[in-house]
């Protein structure tokens, strides 16, 4: 009894398992999973390869020397030099061109400037040519004429002087208006003091040179008089 029993459980152990066919069906994702990892491992083979191949080369290839290394860095060092040379080169070449293209400039400003100022001038210099012909050299008694004349002559030269004072209002020169103004040495020149009963001291009574700005910066200051006051 007992031997039969032995021996029915030793059949059951050494007898291979079944295995059924749906075990062995596989699903479509797993053929995918399978098919990708295939084409994978196909494309990752050359890269291998290739990598094996690069390292068997530099395995192969002779260590180069501290002379050969030297001479490469030599070489890389002597291009980079020459490079920021050429750089350099270029940029004074441009700083230069520039300096001479701003003195050309400033330059062609200068002559335009005093090219304008010329012309402004010129009609004031016609102005007096214009006066100055209207007087007549020849003697006369006739007192009636000889008025005329000098009004003319008077009127001609305000004219004239009304025309220059606004051509250089229009290059940036104006009289300093210093009657009754406090003086300042800033853009006042004190030539004597004179004391006045009925002005402020320290005030401007007469001007002696007429001062101007160019700009708005005093050019020439006023030479003027001043009150003074009393110490």
């Amino acid at each position: 009894m007992l031997r039969n029993v032995f021996r029915s459980q030793t059949l059951r152990a050494t007898r291979p398992a079944v295995i059924s066919p749906r075990a062995l069906a596989v699903s479509p994702l797993a053929q995918r999973s399978i098919r990708f990892y295939s084409e994978e491992a196909k494309k990752e083979a050359p890269k291998a390869e290739e990598a094996k191949e690069e390292a068997a080369k530099e395995e192969n290839s002779e260590p180069k020397d501290e002379l050969t290394l030297c001479k490469e860095q030599l070489e890389a060092a002597q291009k980079e030099r020459a490079q920021f040379k050429d750089h350099y080169l270029r940029a004074i070449a441009d700083f230069r061109n520039l300096q001479e293209s701003t003195k050309r400039e400033i330059k062609k400003s200068k002559e335009l400037a005093l090219k304008s100022f010329a012309k402004d001038l010129l009609e004031t210099a016609d102005t007096f040519e214009i006066a100055l012909k209207t007087l007549t050299k020849e003697e006369t008694s006739d007192t009636t004429k000889k008025l005329k004349e000098l009004d003319d002559l008077v009127e001609g030269v305000q004219i004239t002087q009304n025309m220059f004072l606004n051509a250089l209002k229009r290059h940036g020169l104006e009289p300093i208006e210093a009657i009754g103004e406090k003086f300042d040495p800033n853009v006042h020149e004190a030539t004597f003091e004179v004391p006045q009963p009925d002005k402020e001291p320290g005030t401007v009574f007469f001007v002696q040179q007429q001062g101007y700005y160019l700009n708005g910066r005093v050019l020439r200051p006023a030479k003027v008089g001043v009150v003074k006051g009393e110490d």
